[in-house]
């Protein structure tokens, strides 16, 4: 099943579409890759000067279901096309497309950093890669009760949900790749649910459990039920609801282009740090 169908998706998306409205620039041609393909279609309308849509999934359900979505919308006279592809092998051009949009769906590409350096490649010169991915502290509370019950029940821990990012690495990714004025956000939702074990189905429905090859592919039902007990003990509301956290970090970066403003060259500042501690001591 297609990852990311999070609660929140909704919000993220518009995160992303005001940031996209924001700058005053336009992006004729744009690609919306991987997770929430629909809502973003529906978000982007009348936003950044888009004439011509690129979607693209590496799920044939999740593109029918955005075409299907599609014929329910008014005609927003923007040209769309639909592409099954990979993020990690992007059938794009280069220097093709204006803008690269991706809600949701790079925390589970492989090669990260490789994706976003094709994803600059496509990039015109001046062209706005705009993601957001789920950070590192995306469900701590279900990692830290799972953790305690796998100790508990098993005497060790095998991961229950895939590896994801820091905030710390996300400029880093950015710059590694290539972009220029990168730039770094970050929000938290916390969604309610009704018991851990409710949020654990949740999640398998999701597609967003572990993904990784080296894994234990069985969880005990003790140990799910340990989980779930410590999950309540530890985390519960006093009405009875459990809190489940979702970090999005938000990345934007540039493809290189002669008008950017540029850093000045080393020892040209007219002022000292010490003069500005000085001013702010005041």
């Amino acid at each position: 099943m297609t990852p990311n169908r999070l609660g929140c998706h909704g919000s993220v998306s518009t995160h992303m579409t005001k940031n996209d409205s924001d700058c005053k620039k336009t992006f004729p041609t744009a690609l919306c890759m991987g997770g929430s393909l629909e809502a973003i279609r529906r978000l982007l309308r009348g936003r950044g000067g888009i004439e011509k849509l690129l979607m693209m999934d590496t799920s044939c359900d999740m593109v029918k279901l955005c075409k299907d979505a599609e014929q329910q919308m008014l005609n927003d006279n923007i040209e769309t096309s639909y592409i099954i592809g990979d993020e990690e092998y992007l059938p794009v051009k280069e220097n093709s497309v204006d803008l690269v949009i991706s809600c949701l769906g790079l925390h589970w590409t492989n090669d990260l950093p490789g994706a976003m350096i094709q994803s600059r490649l496509a990039l015109k010169p001046d062209g706005l890669f705009l993601a957001a991915i789920l950070g590192g502290e995306t469900l701590r509370e279900l990692r830290i009760a799972c953790t305690i019950a796998q100790m508990e029940r098993e005497g060790g821990i095998s991961p229950r949900l895939s590896p994801l990012a820091q905030v710390r690495d996300a400029g880093n990714l950015l710059t590694r790749a290539g972009f220029t004025l990168p730039g770094v956000d970050v929000d938290e939702y916390t969604v309610r649910y009704n018991s851990a074990l409710e949020l654990i189905e949740h999640l398998r429905a999701m597609g967003e459990t572990s993904a990784l090859l080296q894994r234990s592919k069985v969880l005990k039902k003790d140990t799910a039920l340990a989980t779930a007990a410590i999950y309540e003990s530890m985390f519960a509301a006093e009405d009875g609801t459990i809190p489940a956290t979702f970090q999005i970090i938000y990345m934007t970066g540039w493809r290189e282009h002669h008008s950017q403003q540029k850093a000045k060259k080393r020892g040209s500042a007219t002022v000292s740090f010490q003069d500005i501690h000085k001013q702010f001591s005041s």
